[in-house]
This record gives structure tokens, C-alpha cells and sequence, in this order.
């Protein structure tokens, strides 16, 4: 068994077509049906079966599938290793986080860490709080930062960085928006704009409305931080988000008001597989943001 017969299959299998999986490879069709047949005969077994003009894949090939993904992977890694080795300076660092962090957060801490390691390169992946934790598992990011973070999960590790504010936020024409505080119950009557389900964000709001006694109508939902702040700047309805979600990215901004009874509060954690050790470039920057997050934390104010 090959390297090149594993990357052929695995492009077959992507690309459910021989001629396609050929062309992006930039090889002959004949070359790859031939690797794919041996492949095969090697294994004693059919990787693909024939669905119309396209090919998919049998039962032992979605489980040979997963196996030669894991596999290619962790190949892919170990040469990165290598290169980490002879400089520790240089190298990928794959990341994972919430889409309420990728407006000023995460850019703010990569931009910190590169003035230090100006050649280290970043693949970033967003994503809902299960498919942070999938990628994790499966090796697609190295560290991912999650909320709420996950205390009784036995098969990620990590620590808590910080535990941050939600606000309300409001159309800027709407009564309360010039108020200091508010309390929930005060939104009981609004039409809110909610992450979808899947989002941690929206079990969050949707408990402190319970607790305020109230179940919010929802008027929209969506997967993006701009879109609900931008909704609700039209005067589209009201929401809670937490303020390293509220740095304005446009000239429509919403009102942002602090919410009393109850404080609505997350935790932020940085997290990795418990059994994987991480590449020498990755733990390099959990390190320095373990620094940052305690520096933060040490430096705001009260309340703020």
C-alpha cells in the first residue's frame, strides 16, 4: 500500500468522480483508476460503487475513509513537526472559535502573538460550540476556544481565560436606550434576535429571559454577530450579546445598555484534546495566551 494510493482514494472519495479527482490532481484518469484498482485488490475488498455517472462509496469504504483521513493527517502533522523542530519559530497553528469572538478578539490576540512570531501562520475555523468540540477530537484545529467551556467533557482539556459581560442591546430609538441599567424582565415584551440553535449564546440568553421570568418571542435568528447586531439596529427586535461582540464594524450600530436581574454572564475557555499532545508552535501560543487572558483580567477595571 502507497501514500500516493491513499491521496488518490482519499480525492476520489471527496470528489465522487475519477475524471474530477484526476484533474484537481493534475494527473491522468487512467493513473488514478489504476491506483484505485490495486488499491483494491490489495485490500480484497470494493472501495467505491458506481451511483449514476458518479461514484460512491460502499460501507467498508466510508469506514476505509475515515481511517485514511486520521492517517494523512497525523502525517501531515508530523512533517510540520519536523519543520517546528529545526525552527521553532516557524510553523501552523490551526485555531477554532465562535463566531461572537472573530470580530475584534481573535484578530487583536493573533495580530500580539505574530509581532513576536511574525512567521508562524494561522488556519482559523468557526464554528457552534458541538462542532468546536468535534474538530478538536478529530485533530481539524489544535486549540479551539469554546463558551461555556466544558467541565465534565473527560476527552478535551483546557482552562477558563476569562468570564465576561452580556449586554443588552438595543435599536437606538427604542425607550431604554439611553437608560444606564435595565433589567431583563423590562425586555419581556420585545421581539428578540437570537443566535440559531447549535449556538452557545442562545441557551445563555434563552436561560436569563427563563430566570427573569419570561420566555422571549423570537422575530429572527442567525449564525452571525454582525447580522444580529445589524438586525437590531434596524429596529428589528433586541438581544444580548457580550461586549467583545459589540466593537462596531459598521455606521449602524445598536444601543448597548448593562443588564441588571440577573447579570448575564459567560465563561470563555481555551481547550485541546486530553490525550494529544500539541505541536511545539501551538503550545507556544497557548502559553502566551494564558499570559494575555491573566494580564487582561489583571488590568480591567471593576465592572468594566
Amino acid at each position: 500500500m502507497e501514500l500516493r494510493q491513499l491521496q488518490y482514494f482519499l480525492k476520489v472519495a471527496q470528489k465522487e468522480h475519477v475524471t474530477k479527482a484526476a484533474e484537481e490532481l493534475h494527473v491522468a484518469q487512467s493513473a488514478v483508476s489504476r491506483q484505485i484498482h490495486q488499491l483494491e485488490e490489495e485490500l480484497g475488498v470494493e472501495l467505491f460503487m458506481q451511483k449514476g455517472r458518479n461514484l460512491q462509496l460502499t460501507p467498508v469504504g466510508q469506514l476505509f475513509r475515515k481511517r485514511v483521513e486520521s492517517v494523512l493527517r497525523d502525517l501531515e502533522r508530523s512533517v510540520m513537526e519536523i519543520h517546528e523542530f529545526l525552527d521553532p519559530e516557524r510553523g501552523e497553528i490551526r485555531i477554532g472559535f465562535p463566531h461572537s469572538l472573530g470580530t475584534h478578539l481573535i484578530p487583536t490576540i493573533v495580530a500580539e502573538f505574530r509581532r513576536h512570531y511574525p512567521n508562524v501562520k494561522f488556519l482559523f475555523k468557526q464554528g457552534t460550540y458541538s462542532s468546536l468540540i468535534k474538530d478538536v477530537l478529530s485533530g481539524e484545529v489544535d486549540l479551539a476556544f469554546i463558551s461555556p467551556f466544558p467541565e465534565n467533557d473527560g476527552n478535551v482539556a483546557g482552562d477558563i481565560v476569562m468570564t465576561e459581560e452580556l449586554f443588552a442591546i438595543l435599536p437606538q430609538s427604542h425607550p431604554l436606550a439611553g437608560e444606564e441599567v435595565i433589567r431583563l424582565e423590562q425586555l419581556a415584551d420585545e421581539k428578540f434576535v437570537l443566535f440559531s440553535q447549535g449556538y452557545s449564546l442562545r441557551p445563555i440568553v434563552w436561560q436569563a429571559c427563563l430566570q427573569a421570568g419570561f420566555k422571549p418571542q423570537i422575530a429572527f435568528e442567525g449564525g452571525e454577530t454582525d447580522t444580529i447586531r445589524g438586525l437590531v439596529a434596524a429596529g428589528m427586535g433586541v438581544s444580548l450579546l457580550p461586549e467583545t461582540a459589540l466593537y462596531p464594524t459598521s455606521p449602524m450600530q445598536p444601543a448597548k445598555v448593562k443588564v441588571i436581574e440577573p447579570v448575564v454572564t459567560r465563561t470563555v475557555g481555551i481547550i485541546h484534546r486530553s490525550d494529544g499532545k500539541l505541536p511545539l508552535v501551538a503550545r507556544s501560543f497557548r502559553m502566551f495566551l494564558l499570559t494575555y487572558f491573566k494580564d487582561r483580567n489583571n488590568n480591567t477595571p471593576p465592572g468594566s
